[in-house]
């Protein structure tokens, strides 16, 4: 049975190694490639980077876990626990930015403006600011330490109220970012019949192309990530 486990350690180590390289590589392509350097990259990037700190979490907690457990302090438990929560958060937080900027961007019919950049660094540090808050509750006194039976069967230092606030914000973050997509498509196959029916609409029609095919981008890294 040990040996069953160490294998299967490994095995997630791998995958993670490979998630890791996959968005360094994903980072290295936008930084150096100059048309990515717009507003919706840099959601694309921030995504890669909470993936990839996810990828570096995930490893830390396995190489920590078993037997090396009981050699933790409660502090480097949360911590190990707390850098998981944080990474994921991160991720889920950049969905809804993603979400949030393509509605803008549809709404307004632009694909960029002079206001993006400034928006976007906002909702990314936002996104960051929370994330860092939600994973840091049980390490700043939200835990079960001094309660011992409030303590999740799972994550045992965790307080059971705050294991349940984390999934009930996380399931509502999701229902939120399938909702603005769902608004996002209405737009779309709304504005798209009215410029058919309208003459000399080249422009808005490469416009409307243009957001279209970022919006299916993002459609489909939002797709592999619920997946």
């Amino acid at each position: 049975k040990d040996h069953g486990i160490k294998l299967t350690s490994v095995v997630f180590i791998l995958i993670c190694c490979l998630i890791i390289l996959e968005n360094i590589f994903v980072l290295l392509t936008i930084w150096k490639t100059k048309k990515f350097h717009r507003p919706m990259y840099y959601f694309i990037g921030n995504l890669a980077l909470s993936d990839l700190l996810a990828g570096v979490a995930y490893t830390a907690n396995l190489l920590l876990s078993g037997a090396t457990t009981y050699k933790l302090t409660p502090a480097q438990w949360f911590l190990r626990e707390g850098s998981m929560f944080v990474a994921l958060s991160a991720s889920v937080f950049s969905l809804l930015a993603i979400a949030i900027e393509r509605y803008i961007t549809m709404l307004k019919m632009k694909l960029h403006n002079g206001s993006n950049s400034s928006r976007s660094f906002l909702l990314i540090s936002a996104c960051w600011v929370i994330s860092l808050i939600l994973g840091g509750l049980p390490i700043m006194g939200w835990n079960c330490i001094s309660t011992l039976s409030s303590c999740s069967t799972v994550l045992p230092l965790y307080h059971k109220h705050y294991i349940l606030f984390c999934t009930t914000v996380f399931t509502l973050l999701l229902l939120s970012i399938v909702i603005l997509y769902c608004r996002i498509y209405s737009l779309v196959r709304t504005r798209s019949r009215r410029l058919t029916f309208r003459k000399n609409i080249s422009k808005a029609s490469r416009s409307s192309e243009k957001s279209l095919a970022l919006l299916k981008t993002v459609i489909i890294v939002l797709s592999v990530f619920i997946a």
